[in-house]
């Protein structure tokens, strides 16, 4: 049984805990306000593959405070968006606290990342989003090349798929879901990571968000978005992810060899 949210009111913004983390910021007035930094990044590296305010077909994986999903709905209004969030009493609690905007075209699945993913029509998305946590971690389920097969399978082309994970110094664990995301996506596929200075320098536990696409990511947009944001932010591209990460293999269902995020420190 998960914990109650609990919502707490800072002048314009709505923190959402769950238990003892907060899942989300909200500001119904001011959709575009992105209080983590983690989400800043996820937004950054949709604004440099997507063009606003163009329609983007998305499926977000995990929703709580549904943060990211409503900055889409502001940014390029009228994006269908799924959103697959198996928690039902966070959903109902969250839309009876933080009403979602008149005309969205969000629509909320109670259905996990595996269930949901798999239900879903091939390339009927533009974006796919992970940022699922239980506990603190990403689940061992979501980050397997299997898992990321069905990933691509819903991937259009010129698809996005972005990844919001904890890791320690070293990233060795994203290192491994950028492999099998690289391995899911096919010959050529690319990743990127986009993170704190501190994160990428390996000077502590945080959030990195690995972008994966097929087609060339706009590494240069991705550095010039990452030099505005208001916390010291970095981009490391495909070639240097690929140095960084030798020998890197992917977490695998078949190969009995799968994990969750690291958890964060206590």
């Amino acid at each position: 049984m998960t914990d109650a949210p609990v919502f707490e009111q800072d002048g314009d913004v709505t923190w959402v805990h769950v238990g003892e983390h907060a899942q989300s910021a909200v500001s119904l007035t001011d959709p575009s306000y992105l209080a983590f930094e983690y989400v800043q990044h996820l937004a950054l590296c949709v604004d440099a593959v997507f063009a606003r305010p163009e329609p983007v077909r998305v499926t977000h994986v995990g929703g709580a405070g549904l943060t990211l999903a409503r900055w889409v709905h502001h940014t390029r209004p009228g994006s269908p968006q799924i959103v697959l969030e198996p928690d039902t009493a966070l959903t109902e609690a969250v839309r009876r606290e933080l009403p979602l905007p008149r005309g969205h075209r969000i629509r909320v699945r109670p259905l996990g990342g595996e269930e949901g993913v798999a239900g879903l029509a091939p390339a009927s998305a533009d974006l796919v989003v992970l940022d699922a946590y239980a506990g603190g971690q990403v689940p061992a389920s979501l980050t397997s090349v299997e898992w990321m097969g069905e990933v691509a399978r819903v991937l259009a082309p010129g698809g996005l798929f972005l990844a919001n994970l904890g890791d320690r110094p070293g990233l060795r664990y994203a290192a491994r879901v950028a492999s099998g995301a690289r391995a899911a996506l096919g010959p050529g596929a690319q990743t990127a990571h986009v993170a704190l200075h501190s994160v990428l320098k390996s000077k502590g536990f945080g959030n990195v968000v690995v972008a994966a696409s097929r087609d060339p990511l706009p590494v240069d947009a991705l550095k010039r978005a990452a030099a505005r944001q208001p916390l010291p932010t970095g981009v490391v591209g495909p070639r240097e992810v690929l140095a960084r990460s030798a020998g890197a293999v992917p977490f695998s269902e078949a190969a009995g060899d799968t994990a969750p995020s690291p958890a964060p420190p206590a």
